[in-house]
């Protein structure tokens, strides 16, 4: 790696600055930077981002490469403007021990398209019975300090409180699939008028919310942190303004998919819609929102959950849940959130790369594009508008919501510590 002038680039979204990278780090940013000895990357107009940084991310890798790997999902981040992510545990074996993560973390070195940092399981095989081996995970060359049984739900609470006073002692965090089991045995999407006209079973937004009620009075009898994995209910929202203004360390996160779909989609009777938790209405996405841009929701997360096409090409009730979303995420969030202006694009860099870091101690990702900051990088142009093509995905799946559908930006360039991973649009 040698020098790389960007030049012309609105970094944060703001006036036009040149930004030099020497090496693995941010060297200058100004105006009128030299170029002699750099290479040129012209970025007149473009967003210039600190590297995106993603808190849920499923690699499937091991047990499940027929849907991802960790090398196809980190080439799809590095394509969306990722240069961190955090995968979960629901991997097959699941990743409740020093050697498992050990292995995903170090899959994440030897491909190099974006640090991996794996989440430990909170119980033994995501089973809610036995607490996992939190600490050895802590201890181990991963270093794990997020954990969750996410695809599941830590119902039981005496589980849940041990987790909250084990992981408080070395600064840990648990992240709550918030879904109460007994409350959503055979649902199908969410509860409400168009699961009632469709004969499908409902899955009621208090399933999400009882759980996350009793996670934030948990956290603080415990004095420790618990983050909420996509919230995605206009009442999870007053639940977790509630706690905040308490003085409770809860943070939460958001998906794409719910700050843009709704569940009248799911009348197509498309699998390609169906997700956990369930698309909700209207009403819901506006509160998300909202919550999203005041800061009551602290991050967007992906949910990046890949399926091979059998599991989902096939009738709604044997559908898989999930979907894809490392390469539109940005896009969609500009549109959502961007376009509508209830964002800048300062704003985006804390709620997609700085809050999340912070939360995952994701060390030197999520810091200012500022002279002597590692070169985790991001290049967006934010004029393009194109219809999403999931043939040319990175990712080894295709169950995206937006074939076909236009979205607004395109991340053209990342860097990771100044090695680009993705080129005009081409990985590296």
């Amino acid at each position: 790696m040698g020098k790389i002038l960007i030049r012309g680039a609105r970094v944060l979204g703001g006036e036009p600055q040149d930004v030099l990278v020497e090496g693995q780090t941010v060297a200058a940013v100004g105006a009128g930077l030299s170029a002699e000895g750099a290479e040129v990357v012209e970025a007149e107009g473009k967003v210039l981002l600190p590297g995106l940084v993603d808190l849920h991310t499923h690699l499937r890798e091991p047990g499940r490469e027929d849907s991802e790997t960790v090398l196809t999902g980190t080439r799809a981040a590095a394509g969306g403007g990722y240069t961190a992510v955090f995968a979960m545990a629901n991997t097959f074996p699941v990743a409740d021990t020093a050697g498992v993560v050990e292995q995903v973390y170090r899959l994440g070195q030897e491909h190099g398209y974006c640090d991996v940092q794996p989440i430990g399981a909170v119980t033994v095989g995501l089973e809610g019975r036995k607490l996992a081996e939190l600490g050895a995970m802590h201890e181990s060359a991963a270093g794990v300090t997020v954990f969750s049984d996410d695809g599941k739900c830590v119902d039981d609470a005496v589980i849940m409180r041990r987790a909250l006073e084990y992981v408080k002692a070395f600064g840990g965090v648990v992240a709550q699939h918030a879904q109460e089991p007994r409350l959503t045995e055979g649902a199908q999407m969410n509860e409400g008028v168009v699961s009632a006209e469709l004969g499908l079973g409902g899955w009621p937004a208090v399933a999400e919310e009882s759980v996350i009620a009793r996670d934030v009075l948990l956290a603080e009898h415990v004095g420790s942190r618990v983050h909420i994995c996509h919230l995605s209910t206009a009442g999870s929202v007053e639940i977790v303004r509630w706690a905040k203004s308490r003085g409770i360390d809860v943070t939460a996160e958001v998906t794409p998919h719910h700050l843009l779909l709704t569940d009248e989609l799911v009348r197509t009777y498309n699998p390609v819609y169906k997700v956990n938790p369930p698309l909700r209405t209207e009403r819901d996405v506006l509160a998300l929102r909202e919550a999203l841009a005041d800061g009551t929701i602290d991050i967007v997360a992906t949910d990046h959950a890949p399926h091979p096409h059998e599991d989902k090409d096939c009738e709604w009730a044997a559908a898989a849940m999930g979907m894809v979303g490392l390469e539109t995420a940005l896009s969609v969030v500009q549109e959502t959130m961007v376009d509508t202006g209830l964002l800048d694009w300062a704003t985006v860099a804390d709620r997609m790369s700085f809050a999340p870091a912070r939360i995952g101690r994701a060390t030197g990702h999520g810091r200012p594009v500022s002279a002597g900051e590692p070169a985790n990088l991001t290049l967006v142009d934010t004029a393009y508008r194109g219809s999403v093509d999931p043939a040319g995905f990175a990712s080894r799946s295709r169950n995206t919501p937006y074939e076909g559908r236009e979205l607004p930006g395109r991340v053209t360039h990342t860097w990771l510590r100044g090695k680009a991973t993705l080129v005009d649009g081409k990985l590296a």
